[in-house]
């Protein structure tokens, strides 16, 4: 089978990106039989420093203007032009794909092709909370002609949860077989890491104390991800109690150039205004490693989410052995299992009781931590891998 595949997220530094690069890769691994050909724009090729091997897959380059991964954020810049060679360089290949995937619907063009296409929609956001996804009416606009597009030319559509699965079911009145779950899972990167002095190192790069107890959020500074909620909650929990200046609060995310629409000046005004300038620290992007060594320093992840398609951050701090407190909203509860603590986004006074709960109970956070490390043993990318593949072969034998 001649499976091509739009790689033009690769780059992309949110879930889009992992998503596209593990799925990927994992489907080289378990089956190299297949010619694998991934469609990406020039300026992504450049910047990508991990793409597979020629001997693994064929690259096709295509001269855009802009990067794909930045011109098809939520402000829908990305021109004609781009979308239009893109689109030569997929036709170029008619009658010789047997499937066309796409990982993301955000890096979604029309297509001429004979292949069998595929779509990954990772979740409903953009029909759930679209007002605190876009900028603008006319990105909105954009982004909803992209998306239905792309689900009324796709033969079959992915996405990463049962939950998901359902709202997108919901939404465009497809059938269950129209709709398959490839779930998001963990890179072997994320494993709970010694407390030594490379740990102490990484902290050390990020204003963090080796022995400094912290709260961590991992994932976009975007208003769906509630972070306004979090800051109060935490704002709270403190008051409770005078001595509480132990422990901080490290939000970690790209807040300087993330292309999707931020809500970093808006958070750090409230945290300015709150007089906790000192106890919250913006750590930016972190790269997977040295993402490892914060999760398994803190003492609890904590993702507020509005809504959440999957929630990966959950499963790589599950997966390093450090206790969770999520929102009870999207498919937060499906991930998490029994191994967190849940609880309603809209109720910062709930919140500020998880954090008490959690960073009160050192045997509740042991407790958490055994079930989340057995929790996140039942994802795989390997076994994504092999379902997306058992998929091809179905539509296109």
């Amino acid at each position: 089978m001649r499976i091509g595949i739009d790689a033009s997220c690769w780059v992309n530094r949110r879930g889009y990106g992992r998503y596209t690069r593990e799925l990927v890769n994992a489907m080289l691994d378990v089956d190299p039989s297949h010619e694998y050909i991934l469609f990406l724009d020039a300026a992504s090729a450049i910047e990508a420093q991990d793409l597979p091997s020629t001997s693994l897959a064929q690259l096709v380059t295509i001269r855009t203007g802009v990067s794909a991964a930045r011109a098809a954020a939520a402000d829908g810049s990305r021109s004609l032009a781009d979308l239009w060679r893109m689109r030569a360089a997929v036709k170029a290949w008619n009658g010789r794909l047997d499937v066309l995937y796409f990982p993301a619907d955000y890096s979604y063009f029309p297509v001429s092709t004979s292949a069998k296409v595929v779509v990954t929609k990772h979740d409903m956001i953009d029909r759930r909370v679209p007002e605190l996804l876009f900028p603008s009416w006319r990105s909105r606009l954009l982004w909803e002609a992209k998306v239905q597009l792309a689900m009324r030319r796709a033969d079959l559509v992915f996405t990463v949860s049962e939950t998901s699965r359902r709202d997108i079911m919901n939404a465009f009145a497809f059938g269950p077989q129209r709709v398959r779950v490839i779930s998001d899972a963990v890179d072997p990167v994320f494993t709970p890491t010694a407390n030594d002095a490379r740990r102490a190192g990484v902290l050390a790069r990020f204003g963090i104390a080796a022995d400094e107890r912290f709260v961590l959020y991992v994932g976009g500074i975007s208003p769906h991800k509630n972070l306004i909620t979090l800051v109060q909650a935490y704002r709270q929990w403190a008051q409770r109690d005078a001595g509480r200046h132990d422990v901080s609060l490290v939000l970690v995310g790209d807040y300087e150039s993330d292309v999707f629409h931020s809500s970093y000046q808006s958070l750090k005004a409230v945290v300015d205004d709150a007089h906790l300038a000192s106890r919250i620290r913006f750590a930016g992007f972190v790269p997977d490693a040295d993402l490892g060594d914060l999760y398994s320093a803190a003492e609890v992840l904590v993702l507020p989410s509005l809504y959440e398609g999957f929630g990966l951050p959950v499963l790589e701090s599950m997966a390093c052995g450090t206790p969770v407190i999520a929102s009870n909203a999207g498919a937060l509860p499906e991930v998490v299992g029994d191994a967190g603590v849940l609880f309603d986004p809209h109720r910062a006074d709930q919140l500020a009781d998880a954090l008490e709960r959690v960073l009160s109970d050192e045997g509740l956070r042991t407790d958490l931590a055994r079930r989340g490390l057995r929790r996140a043993a039942d994802f795989s990318w390997k076994a994504s891998a092999r379902a997306a593949l058992a998929a091809f072969r179905e539509i296109a034998p």
